[in-house]
């Protein structure tokens, strides 16, 4: 996390669906505020996981922060 901001999350796959990305995620949010972060596009799992979070697409690029071909999706949370 840095200044609200989720720059990594990851679960191992033999560790998915136990609800500890839920857990991590709601913990940041609660003690760290976070409130943005951004996922690979080629990742639809994960941009799934953060919808069903509450956080939404507002940006999207064509490649990652190292000027890589990997286009990323910036969300933020939807505000209630």
């Amino acid at each position: 996390i840095d200044n609200q901001h989720l720059e990594m999350l990851f679960i191992s796959n033999k560790e998915r669906k136990k609800g500890l990305g839920k857990m991590l995620l709601k913990y940041g949010i609660e003690n760290f505020g976070i409130n943005d972060l951004a996922v690979n596009e080629q990742n639809p799992l994960a941009k799934e996981f953060y919808e069903h979070m509450g956080f939404i697409v507002y940006k999207r690029t064509e490649t990652d922060e190292q000027g890589n071909p990997y286009p990323l999706l910036y969300m933020k949370r939807k505000q209630i």
